[in-house]
């Protein structure tokens, strides 16, 4: 499984990645091995699952180029549910996978 997530750091900034294990792209961020994110408070905002890395990929491009990107993301991450990123970590993640196995 691959994921391209968006993550809101704590002056406003968004970050876009796309990983295939979400749950140790978080811990790096969060644990300050990702310059972009370093000292920044990373928030998970929104992320989605892909079956394939081109696709994930595809997607991070479409946030990182598109004409009209910023109304699309913000609307993306307003209807996406708060729930799915609310209390959210990697280890969260990671219990969450071991119940979906």
């Amino acid at each position: 499984m691959y994921y391209t997530y968006i993550l809101e750091c704590n002056n406003g900034n968004k970050y876009y990645g796309h990983t295939n294990n979400l749950a140790q792209r978080l811990r790096d961020h969060t644990r300050g091995k990702v310059f972009s994110t370093r000292n920044k408070q990373p928030k998970l905002v929104y992320y989605k699952e892909f079956n394939s890395c081109s696709e994930a990929f595809k997607r991070e491009m479409q946030f990182k180029n598109g004409k009209t990107r910023k109304k699309t993301i913000e609307r993306l991450i307003k209807s996406f549910p708060k729930a799915k990123c609310q209390g959210f970590n990697s280890q969260t993640l990671l219990e969450r996978k071991r119940w979906t196995l």
